[in-house]
């Protein structure tokens, strides 16, 4: 939590030092816009405390957004000044255009929001991927499957944008959605009012879900009405029998530290259906050496939302075995999404969102 603070808060000191030296305007001109920045991401933790719940919803939807918009554009506002000061010590940059440079100053703030804008229209567009595979378990049938996850309902991610969500999904036509996680932003207020419970009764398919770590953050009890009034099967570390040959596993959220494991899920799996296809959602993609080790067929997770902009997705990329797209270990199959949805400020890049369509058959026998 520390560290969470002390980066943006030095970032913000070198920003404002840099604003200050290149814009040529008067001192309070100057000491005025950069309290605007200030004030900007002071908003994000306005966000976090739940101020927002006490406002006009529209307002609220602003202050979010400008809030959580912010921690990206400091970042991007660093890493460019960053940039300007190697060049400047390389000699490559002369000293002039870091000093009351309306040039300059003008040309950043023009690449900031052509990046910012971009990165807004990359997160509209909702990437189909595809995924097929196959199986030498016996399936009483093919199975189409759309999988989403972190969709992160809220102040930003309005009924709306859920409805054109679902109706990318029915054109799908599945059998079954399936979303792993993080369904919930953080606060239900919006949820309710905007009553988005009703936007999942659309869905032309059972839904089953797991929790993710927001769930966490927003009231739980509130947070479990909310999926039984959207008719979402809610899977906390139980399994549900779709058939005779296929069952869903839906694991509790790493956040619960006294959650099963997954060998004591998969166990009962096998005692509900005899040697079925067994998919695991599992939020956060840690350990994934547990779900091989349990004889999981596909583990499907989120979380990670491969950093939302680059290079946190470097980050990301990192610190997990696999942060996006198709792995393998053994004879389990991973798919790690970056997300249909997003957390704060609506951008993407250098990454994408995106749903799956997935299906699952048995192998043809030659």
């Amino acid at each position: 939590m520390l560290l969470f603070l002390l980066l943006p808060l030095s970032g913000i000191a070198y920003v404002a030092w840099h604003v200050y030296a290149i814009l040529p305007l008067s001192p309070v001109w100057k000491w005025g816009i950069i309290a605007v920045g200030v004030l900007c991401f002071l908003l994000l933790f306005a966000n976090f405390a739940r101020v927002t719940d006490r406002l006009p919803l529209p307002l609220a939807r602003v202050l979010y957004e400008v809030g959580t918009s912010s921690i990206f554009i400091l970042l991007y506002l660093t890493m460019t000044f960053l940039v300007l000061d190697v060049g400047r010590l390389l000699h490559i940059v002369p000293s002039s255009w870091l000093h009351a440079n309306a040039t300059a100053a003008t040309a950043i703030a023009g690449f900031i929001i052509t990046v910012f804008l971009c990165g807004n229209i990359h997160y509209y567009n909702k990437v189909r991927v595809p995924l097929s595979f196959t199986t030498q378990k016996s399936l009483s049938r093919p199975y189409r499957v759309v999988v989403m996850s972190d969709l992160h309902l809220g102040y930003h991610n309005t009924r709306a944008d859920l409805a054109r969500w679902v109706n990318m999904v029915n054109a799908e036509q599945p059998d079954l959605v399936l979303i792993a996680g993080d369904i919930i932003d953080g606060s239900l207020r919006p949820l309710v009012e905007e009553q988005m419970a009703q936007e999942f009764h659309r869905i032309e398919a059972p839904v089953y879900a797991c929790l993710g770590n927001h769930e966490f953050y927003a009231n739980k009890p509130l947070a479990l009405q909310f999926y039984r009034d959207a008719n979402i099967h809610l899977l906390i570390d139980s399994a549900a029998v779709v058939d005779s040959t296929l069952v869903i596993i839906g694991r509790d959220d790493r956040t619960n530290p006294h959650r099963k494991s997954i060998n004591q899920l998969a166990t009962e799996a096998r005692q509900a259906a005899e040697n079925p296809y067994i998919i695991l959602l599992d939020h956060q993609p840690y350990h994934l050496e547990e779900a091989e080790r349990a004889g999981i067929d596909l583990q499907l997770s989120g979380h990670t939302h491969r950093g939302q902009v680059w290079p946190i997705s470097w980050i990301t990329d990192h610190v997990y075995e696999c942060s996006w797209g198709s792995h393998r270990r053994g004879g389990t199959q991973y798919y790690i999404s970056s997300g249909i949805g997003i957390w704060g400020g609506k951008f993407r890049i250098g990454t994408q969102s995106e749903y799956v369509v997935l299906t699952v058959e048995a192998e043809r026998q030659k």
